[in-house]
């Protein structure tokens, strides 16, 4: 295999250790040198100093958990090329494990073009991915509280949750509260309802008689404090995102305009993608990347169906929670693949395309900088054929014993 890149080096990157391989031409032979470093500011400027005196152009690691990141942020801008690369396409032979084979082996794949880098966001984008990823763990935190709330209320034979939409909303959580203060009267806690609530207080005199004890409101208390901390926390988090997103604050409000897509989700798009998309070569690519393309599985000439690619997890939850969202909408494209696809094959799949739509449309735009076109929700409609459509709604009805005369409009 012909070899593409003279002066590589492999890194194999572990907590406390870095082991580099250096393959490079000399004499007519490929020569390699090896050696071990530590991951520690000072040792990682050795390990730069020692990789520039050897003349090496191309650096590649693989991306260990976070262990990369303490080795590969110092390098950064040092050299022609920096990769992190999928641990996964590199796999060394079996029964041939260790560091520094795996550091040869490393270097010989990349001097080969056997592997390609993954992407590397800029440091604007890799900050921003920080504050979006941690935001998003609290929100799943405060749901989780949510639910012990609930587990709490069921236990104590309160059954808010039987009236109310909401376990959390401001009307039952003004009657949480007088519960943890003592109140008992389902008349008293029912006439704490408010707006809308209002409409279901009798309801509320049926379900709200139970058996709150002491240690309930001790448990509500703890979790209603946490919840109350948690939603500071995400409120700050939100302003710190905000506060960064200035290089990326055009992009942002281009995506807000396809349906589905809000504020967090156009601010997690841009952590997660960089908002670059020449990095991609194709919509589809960025799609496969983001883990929203569908797989692909051929042997013996044979092709079936593989499911979704692996992709990055944060961009894909977001994108199918974007796409339920969009499926709400009215008289809308998205709404409408929604609606037809999990007609025929379930509301998982329905969803994951219509994320697929959605990236699409978002690599488009931010490579033109166009705003987002509407089709409109009659779009699988006008495509149809007359005639054809004709026909098979004269051949149900007659499955249907009805006899039929057709009519043409003028």
């Amino acid at each position: 295999m012909k070899q593409i890149r003279d002066r590589v080096a492999g890194l194999d990157v572990h907590r406390d250790t870095v082991v580099a391989c250096v393959r490079y031409p000399a004499n007519g032979q490929i020569v390699t040198e090896k050696a071990t470093f530590g991951t520690t500011g000072t040792q990682v400027r050795v390990l730069a100093g020692w990789l520039a005196d050897l003349g090496v152009t191309t650096v590649a690691m693989e991306a260990t958990g976070v262990y990369w990141k303490p080795v590969f942020y110092p390098l950064e801008g040092l050299f022609k090329e920096l990769w992190v690369v999928n641990a996964q396409h590199v796999k060394n032979v079996p029964g041939r494990k260790t560091d520094m084979a795996d550091a040869e082996w490393l270097a010989d794949v990349v001097a080969h073009g056997m592997v390609r880098p993954s992407l590397i966001p800029s440091p604007q984008a890799r900050e921003l991915r920080e504050l979006t990823r941690y935001r998003k763990t609290q929100i799943d935190m405060r749901g989780g509280e949510i639910q012990r709330l609930e587990k709490v209320l069921q236990d104590a034979g309160i059954k808010l949750s039987s009236v109310a939409s909401k376990v959390l909303g401001v009307s039952t959580r003004r009657m949480i509260e007088a519960l943890i203060a003592g109140e008992r009267d389902p008349e008293v806690l029912a006439d704490m309802a408010m707006t809308r609530m209002r409409a279901k207080t009798d309801q509320l005199r049926e379900v709200l008689p139970g058996w709150f004890g002491a240690h309930h409101a001790v448990l509500a208390r703890r979790i209603l404090d946490h919840i109350d901390f948690l939603d500071a926390t995400i409120a700050a988090l939100d302003q710190e995102v905000l506060e960064r997103l200035g290089p990326f604050a055009d992009a942002v409000e281009l995506l807000k305009t396809i349906p589905g897509i809000d504020q967090r989700v156009a601010e997690v798009f841009m952590a997660e993608t960089g908002g670059d998309m020449t990095k991609f070569a194709t919509a589809n690519h960025l799609a496969a990347w983001a883990g929203v393309a569908p797989a692909s599985h051929e042997s013996a000439g044979k092709r079936r169906h593989g499911g979704t690619r692996h992709g990055g997890r944060w961009l894909r939850r977001t994108l199918i929670e974007a796409a339920r969202a969009a499926a709400r909408s009215k008289g809308t494209y998205l709404s409408a693949q929604y609606a037809r696809i999990a007609r025929r094959r379930g509301p998982n799949k329905a969803a994951v395309a219509v994320a697929h739509s959605m990236i699409v449309s978002a690599f488009h735009m931010l490579s033109t900088g166009q705003p987002y076109r509407e089709l409109g929700g009659d779009y699988f409609n006008q495509r149809r054929d007359p005639d054809t459509e004709t026909k098979r709604l004269i051949a149900r009805l007659k499955d249907l014993g009805v006899n039929v005369t057709i009519d043409q409009a003028a």
